[in-house]
């Protein structure tokens, strides 16, 4: 679990993800912007922040899937352990019964703006109002072009230069951790969890403007690579292209970012 300390009398923010880059980016957005943060990385560690008294949220962010205790059984138990507003995020749009379970529906990757507008126009009163839920954004065919500069920017205005710095130097060390799980996943022929690895890349990748990687992560997650049933020849070949993209973002940030 990471805590960011307070920084302003702004709301307390519970952020439930399991995927490291997503988890990192927003948390940190949302301390350089004053929140008080408190994160899990699953179901159940997030019930152990609540019930260690130490975390009482105004809101609280979930990912929809999630190994473990997650879905509308988490909901539940969150909702008996807190007041808090549940919103569901995902990269990927969510199960009805999961957005219905929720306060809201945020479809990653969030900007800085967007979480910003959610928590500076969150009411206490508002909670439990119909869910709406959102016109799914296409992955952007993004051609060479490595990192969203509006995101960069972005990041660039929320928190000094050595924490975006951190942001992408945590992404390429997650990809390289996903490349290799991707390959045994692969050589074991399973099919589904070459899609969830798929769904953590776009969503974690996409969170920081990663254009390439979270590009690739979507092919995966379609299942659309895959060829006779879970045979997944096609989808190893997409091994080498993210390896090459977490190279260049290597080589970007030994550049200085120049995009």
């Amino acid at each position: 679990m990471h805590d960011f300390g307070p920084q302003q009398n702004l709301l307390t923010v519970l952020l439930i993800d399991d995927d490291l880059v997503s988890r990192e980016v927003m948390a940190t957005v949302l301390t350089m912007s004053g929140y008080t943060v408190h994160t899990a990385a699953g179901g159940e560690a997030s019930l152990e922040v609540l019930g260690a008294g130490g975390c009482d949220p105004s809101v609280i962010l979930v990912d929809a899937q999630m190994p473990g205790l997650s879905g509308n059984e988490l909901i539940e138990e969150l909702r008996a352990r807190s007041r808090a507003s549940i919103y569901v995020i995902s990269a990927s749009n969510a199960p009805d019964e999961i957005v219905a379970a929720a306060d809201g529906f945020l479809l990653k990757p969030l900007t800085a703006d967007g979480l910003q507008k959610l928590l500076k126009a969150h009411a206490p009163q508002a909670a439990h109002s119909e869910p709406s839920r959102p016109t799914p954004a296409p992955v952007p065919q993004t051609g060479d072009q490595v990192v969203s500069p509006k995101t960069l920017a972005e990041l660039r205005e929320m928190m000094p230069e050595a924490a975006v710095r951190q942001i992408y130097a945590a992404i390429v060390a997650d990809l390289d951790k996903r490349i290799g799980a991707l390959e045994a996943a692969i050589a074991g022929g399973d099919a589904a969890e070459v899609r969830r690895i798929g769904h953590a890349i776009k969503g974690g990748c996409g969170m920081a403007g990663a254009l390439q990687a979270a590009r690739l992560g979507a092919l995966l997650e379609s299942g659309i690579l895959e060829s006779n049933g879970n045979h997944l020849d096609n989808t190893s070949s997409v091994i080498g292209d993210l390896r090459a993209a977490a190279r260049r973002l290597e080589s970007m940030l030994e550049a200085g970012f120049s995009v």
